[in-house]
């Protein structure tokens, strides 16, 4: 029987100990952490035949390519720790839990999707469409499902819906999905792939492999990218714009863009822009990708404007928590770096209460800042990063603001500094990631979600 080890026991790690199983591994999963949770699935694995040991170390010097001959990580453990470079060179293979995922679904059409900003609401938005037009296409990856959990369900997908990362892209060797999108580009998690240029790479790795590319002509970086990097452009990608034809690049008959308030191509009118509620330009781009995605796909233009009117929005982006007399309070946790931050500002009406700290990131924040000093009345900061948030402030010329550290305290003020400014909006856009204080960003956006339900009530 052929030996697995799966490293990190979260969402991903379980789905892929249990697909192994199933197909005739031996399975060990290791973490090194050990809570009541982690200790539950322990035990729930076990009944199941799976070992698993919690508080390790990963130490492949314990390992011999005879007894092991697969480790699947899961997407939060770095791909360049000694652990598993010394496994490499010991000629075990070492791939990620959505390559283990495409080797059992790669029969099966995929869309992927990636980008720093703007993958999961173009995510939601494709699975929404596909659905409406009757097909089983469940959006798994970075949101919903994990990979693997779809490659053990009964149903399969008729079409594969993957939000997929740059941690994902990186462990992975083969996934060539049939239609692959690329949301925006900006620098984000540099302190583990170090350079902007092997981020880049990553990403650009996915669309390669694609047999159609979507691109979006309206972000600064991609839209230069066959000019300034490796990246081969194609002539048949489909590239989208907000600003109309003329924002196109390449073959304009592949584009999908916005003229005269309508999403259209250069031969067909698809539906008014109006049709979809989320507020925005970037949502607006999101809608012209999954348009395109579908368009793509061979899916009717009266399916697409049919998901797009009843499409409810996705939790924390920028989703719409309650209202106190004409102020709105919004929830955009999934904000978790500075051009987030700065894009869920820039949706909502001035002027603004903004929550903003977590774990900080690194990153150029001058847009953010602007966007501060053009639309917000006054910040509260929580988490680890709410000195280096006030200094930044106070560097830049923007003095109110108030250290609050805790989402209850940062909820209680807001109100009575929304009073005090007549504000329009209260938003939580933490320009951070959560895990200081919580386990992920939705755990953090629930939290808030649950204040303000219970302060407005």
């Amino acid at each position: 029987m052929p030996q697995a080890w799966v490293v990190g026991l979260g969402k991903s790690g379980v789905a892929a100990a249990r697909l192994l199983q199933r197909h005739g591994w031996q399975v060990t999963v290791r973490d090194r952490g050990s809570s009541e949770t982690l200790l539950q699935q322990q035990q729930e694995l076990e009944t199941q035949g799976i070992t698993v040991n919690l508080g390790d170390r990963f130490d492949p010097d314990t390992l011999q390519p005879d007894s092991c001959q697969l480790i699947v990580v899961s997407p939060g453990v770095p791909w360049d720790v000694p652990g598993l470079e010394r496994a490499r060179a010991l000629g075990i293979e070492v791939i990620g839990e959505m390559e283990l995922a495409w080797r059992f679904l790669q029969h099966l059409p995929w869309v992927a999707i990636t980008g720093t900003n703007g993958k999961t609401t173009t995510t939601a938005l494709i699975a929404a469409i596909f659905q409406t037009a009757g097909y089983y296409a469940p959006a798994f990856g970075n949101i919903g499902y994990a990979a693997c959990e779809v490659a053990l369900a009964e149903r399969q997908p008729d079409w594969a819906i993957a939000e997929i990362s740059s941690f994902q892209i990186e462990a992975s060797s083969t996934i060539a999905p049939h239609i692959a999108l690329w949301t925006t580009f900006t620098p984000d998690h540099l302190n583990r792939h170090k350079t902007l240029e092997n981020y880049f790479a990553i990403k650009a790795k996915l669309l390669a492999a694609a047999q159609h590319q979507v691109l979006n002509g309206n972000d600064s970086f991609l839209c230069q990218v066959g000019e300034q990097t490796n990246y081969p452009v194609r002539q048949d990608t489909c590239w989208t714009s907000v600003t109309g034809k003329a924002g196109l690049l390449g073959d304009i008959t592949q584009g999908v863009y916005i003229e005269d308030s309508w999403v259209r191509t250069v031969g067909e009118l698809i539906m008014p822009a109006n049709l979809l509620k989320m507020p925005g330009a970037h949502n607006r781009q999101n809608l012209l990708m999954a348009v395109a995605a579908a368009r793509l796909a061979g899916i009717d233009k009266g399916a697409i404007a049919e998901a797009m009117a009843t499409f409810p929005g996705v939790p924390h982006r920028l989703q719409w928590v309650g209202r106190w007399q004409t102020v709105d309070f919004i929830n955009d946790s999934k904000a978790t770096n500075y051009d987030a931050a700065q894009v869920g500002l820039t949706a909502v009406n001035a002027p603004v209460i903004l929550i903003a700290g977590g774990q900080a990131k690194e990153g150029d924040d001058a847009d953010w800042m602007a966007s501060i000093h053009d639309k917000v009345a006054a910040v509260l900061l929580i988490g680890e990063a709410a000195s280096q948030f006030a200094n930044r402030l106070q560097q830049s010329g923007f003095d109110r603001y108030e250290i609050v550290e805790t989402m209850e305290c940062a909820v209680a003020r807001s109100l009575e500094l929304a009073k005090q400014y007549q504000a329009s909006t209260v938003l939580l856009s933490p320009a951070c990631a959560s895990f200081d204080q919580y386990a992920n960003f939705e755990q953090r956006g629930d939290h808030f979600r649950e204040l303000c339900l219970s302060l407005l009530s």
